[in-house]
């Protein structure tokens, strides 16, 4: 039998081994509390931003929901799934808004959101798109898509050329036929996107179309205008000889070209620049495309705008979007420095904002 002493003995190592059991419970849960939680958040939340981020992508954005302005430039559509940006666009969009911010080149990188920009975008409401005109960055292509998308024809096969560019039949209204309010709607939820090139080489597209080449149903080109920008602009009066492209250079590069400009009217949208021609620092654009990645970036607007599904962009012959560098040197061999430096400064904000070098021709 156990004496009172043993029994009293045993109670008290009982007594401490509960209390030892219990206190490493404490630490224990201490321990789990301080520890684990950190570690916990980490494992937990990267899984968590991922699904996040796969639903916002699937989700399908109700027509009157209304995004915060901060959402605008990124290049998510409004009127289908939420696409992330390849990198490409994401770095597009931010030198275009660094440019903008850059003080030094505000007068050659903004402009007024005047009806001669609204006049340039064009409307697909049934899909929420503006498209801005750029020409001689293959916009008729675009416009053909657009088309489409209206519904005034089925296909783009059916589209007869002549009806392309006829505004009256074409079933592409523009922005500049809207009330003040409707515009500023479509400008704050739609997707928005234009297309640029290098800015030497569509001056180059524009002189070689309009007055080399000269259709025949675009006769002021070379009966109208390039009379009045030889009659200015000639430094040899004597010669006979049709414009010429060092003209055309000394006209565009003059900083008073603009008292001609007035005189051609809207003829002039084929070589102004796209500030002048898209506000790019004032309308926050979805998506800027380029000509020398067309290949690439047609797919992706279609898909970024939900339409990918309804219609395709027309196919690009092989090499027709690639810079011409030995074309544009050719151009450029005959024309003084000082006409170059001064075509330049007047472009020099579509060079920046859009992200192309400056020609090495000037540089040397």
């Amino acid at each position: 039998w156990l004496t009172p002493d043993n029994m009293h003995h045993q109670w008290l190592l009982l007594a401490a081994c509960f209390w030892v059991i219990f206190m490493f419970m404490v630490a224990s849960k201490f321990i789990t509390l301080t520890f684990k939680d950190p570690d916990g958040y980490g494992a937990k939340q990267e899984p968590l931003i991922l699904t996040a981020v796969t639903k916002v992508e699937e989700v399908h954005v109700p027509e009157e929901k209304h995004w915060p302005e901060e959402f605008q430039p990124t290049g998510k559509a409004f009127s289908g799934n939420l696409i992330r940006q390849p990198l490409v666009h994401m770095e597009r969009l931010e030198l275009l808004r660094n440019v903008c911010r850059d003080t030094a080149l505000r007068d050659l990188s903004h402009t007024l959101v005047s009806k001669f920009v609204l006049d340039r975008i064009f409307v697909c409401d049934k899909h929420k798109i503006l498209f801005c005109q750029t020409p001689k960055v293959g916009n008729t292509q675009w416009k053909k898509v657009l088309i489409v998308l209206n519904g005034a024809f089925s296909s783009i096969e059916e589209i007869p050329e002549n009806i392309v560019h006829d505004h009256e039949k074409n079933g592409l209204p523009r922005l500049s036929s809207f009330s003040d309010s409707e515009i500023k709607k479509r400008l704050n939820l739609y997707f928005k996107f234009f297309i640029v090139r290098d800015p030497f080489e569509r001056l180059i597209s524009a002189f070689k179309d309009k007055f080399v080449h000269n259709p025949r149903f675009e006769p002021w080109y070379r009966h109208e205008i390039a009379p009045g920008i030889i009659r200015k602009y000639r430094k040899n009066r004597t010669e006979t000889k049709g414009l010429q492209f060092e003209d055309f250079v000394r006209y565009l590069g003059d900083p008073n070209h603009r008292w001609l400009d007035v005189q051609f009217g809207d003829h002039i949208i084929h070589w102004v620049t796209y500030v002048e021609l898209c506000a790019p620092c004032e309308i926050a654009y979805s998506v800027i495309g380029h000509h020398e990645t067309l290949e690439d970036d047609a797919p992706y607007i279609l898909k970024a705008a939900g339409i990918d599904h309804l219609v395709s962009y027309p196919t690009i012959p092989p090499g027709i979007t690639v810079y011409n560098k030995t074309k544009v040197e050719r151009y450029f061999s005959g024309i003084s420095k000082r006409d170059i430096r001064r075509l330049y400064a007047r472009f020099e904000g579509d060079f920046k904002l859009f992200g192309y070098r400056e020609p090495d021709f000037l540089l040397n």
